[in-house]
């Protein structure tokens, strides 16, 4: 299996550009995923390194061999890339053997085949026909299809979409184990930040045609490269603050920082719902605020708290807690703990 390399990729529909200088890297066997909202240009990155759609310029590597160059297009069938569309596009007169056997020639077809009936979990219903199959299942028929070629490449469009969500989680989980236990190397594109966290070995943030930050989940989440990423990995409160010696002033006291940061006056931190702490009764870095909304979600409480307004205090702060919170209209005393991250 070989990595991924891509540099100055541009692409798009006639004269629009879609895609705009994209520089992204995925290592040999990892777990990629390229997060971003509709419309900034994810299933067209996918489409341009399946060979579905041709590059204007730049270049896509796999391992050492060139995909596409701007000039030098290698066709689809010939890039040892397996794609999984989001509706899974099974042969609806084919069964499950049937589906994932397709195409592959026929010697060591059907050792193949049942190698990837147990890989995938469907030992026992090969003979099925996809009506016969639930969502997930049919996912898995999917996904043992385009691993069945043995590509060096797999590339996943928003596969989970339609599955409920207790499924899609489920699935999701089956799907990153039998990747990694296969060594392949994936992609997977989303626009659900919860399903690039728990996917992903690494996670590209995808906007306007642009690779905004790459990195790991949790360096993504507790060091974005901007606000706009910041909130796009989950919700963020974003704090005014005075950055001098390494940490951040603000209306809650002096927090540490993340990263370095220049000294400034005028300077923006952020820090995650988390680290919001609520309490009856005030203490030194504690500001009183009120409770607005609150929002029980099964494993916290989302709990949105309006502060009075000025220069230094922003309007709203949104606390996850596990405790039961304050009710509606409350007087509370807002702490923040942890380090706080300087957001350029």
């Amino acid at each position: 299996m070989s990595g991924l390399s891509i540099s100055g990729l541009h692409a798009g529909h006639g004269r629009t550009g879609i895609l705009d200088g994209i520089d992204l890297a995925v290592p040999n066997g990892a777990l990629a995923c390229v997060l971003g909202p509709s419309g900034c240009g994810k299933s067209t990155l996918l489409r341009v390194i399946a060979g579905f759609h041709p590059a204007k310029s730049g270049r896509i590597m796999l391992g050492d061999r060139v995909l596409d160059d701007g000039r030098l297009r290698l066709p689809a069938e010939r890039r040892r890339v397996g794609y999984v569309p989001q509706d899974g596009a099974l042969f609806p007169h084919l069964s499950v053997a049937g589906n994932i056997g397709f195409g592959l020639s026929r010697g060591g077809r059907r050792d193949r085949v049942a190698e990837l009936v147990e890989l995938v979990g469907l030992t026992g219903l090969e003979k099925r026909y996809p009506h016969q199959l639930s969502g997930g299942q049919q996912q898995r028929v999917a996904l043992a299809r385009a691993l069945a070629p043995q590509p060096e490449l797999l590339l996943l469009d928003e596969p989970f979409a339609a599955l409920d969500a207790a499924l899609r989680t489920e699935v999701r989980a089956e799907v990153a184990a039998m990747l990694r236990r296969a060594g392949t190397t994936a992609i997977l594109v989303t626009h659900d930040h919860e399903e690039a966290l728990t996917f992903a070995d690494v996670i590209a943030v995808m906007r306007d045609g642009r690779i905004a930050q790459t990195g790991t989940p949790d360096a993504l989440y507790h060091r974005p490269a901007d606000a706009g990423v910041a909130r796009f990995l989950g919700e963020a409160n974003l704090l005014a603050a005075e950055i001098e010696n390494g940490s951040a002033r603000t209306a809650f006291g002096e927090l540490p920082l993340t990263n370095a940061a220049h000294e400034a006056r005028n300077a923006m931190v952020m820090v995650r719902p988390r680290q919001v702490r609520l309490a009856a009764s005030a203490y030194p870095g504690t500001v009183k605020a009120r409770v607005a909304h609150c929002h029980f979600r099964g494993h916290d409480y989302r709990v949105e708290i309006v502060t009075a307004q000025g220069d230094d205090l922003p309007g709203r702060l949104i606390a996850y807690i596990d405790t039961a919170p304050p009710q509606i209209g409350d007087t509370v005393h807002v702490a923040i703990h942890g380090q706080a991250h300087h957001c350029p």
